[in-house]
């Protein structure tokens, strides 16, 4: 109970957490609000007793239920044992693939059946660039969720950027030294 500011003659009442009971037994639970009293004692007892106890004691006895049927937090589940793993790599060209030298067998029925194609000029799994991106989105998410459950780990990975090669110059003239310019070619 507080002194309501700007209201000279009024409080705030508010119930509080109470001991005794960890952060997620109170998950799902309406908390009560807090009300405004006169500063008259009677009138506020009243109304503390007709509008703020009855829903504290819904509360607390929800977190209590809480409490009693979950002690411990909920925990997420572990990710299961990868037994192989496979990195599927995007290309600078938008084709999703891998080499087939690294597809496990297990694979390569999952691949087929979400529309990877096997090149045998690249000897690579592909998902070609031509089907649009959401497209793509969804079968590499349908491949990624039957692999896993297989217990076949999945790892994506950019291919390197080629390196560009620099422009060749010419060669200086025999005999010229090095940093002197070569006379221009007549007409």
């Amino acid at each position: 109970m507080i002194p309501r500011p700007h209201y000279p003659r009024q409080y705030l009442v508010a119930p509080l957490r109470p001991d005794g009971f960890r952060p997620h037994h109170f998950h799902g639970v309406d908390e009560p609000n807090g009300i405004a009293v006169p500063d008259h004692p009677v009138r506020a007892a009243a109304q503390v007793t007709r509008r703020v106890l009855p829903r504290y004691a819904e509360a607390l006895n929800a977190v209590r239920r809480n409490a009693l049927h979950q002690p411990e937090p909920p925990h997420r589940p572990a990710a299961p044992e990868v037994t192989e793993s496979l990195t599927l790599i995007w290309y600078p060209d938008g084709v999703v693939g891998a080499p087939s030298a690294s597809v496990p067998a297990l694979a390569r029925t999952v691949l087929y059946g979400c529309y990877f194609q096997y090149s045998p000029h690249e000897a690579a799994f592909v998902l070609p660039a031509s089907y649009s991106t959401e497209a793509r989105a969804l079968l590499l998410q349908s491949a990624v969720r039957q692999l896993t459950a297989q217990g076949i780990g999945v790892n994506f990975r950019h291919a390197a950027p080629i390196p560009a090669v620099p422009p060749r110059t010419a060669a200086p003239a025999l005999g010229a030294p090095p940093g002197a310019r070569q006379p221009a070619a007549r007409r």
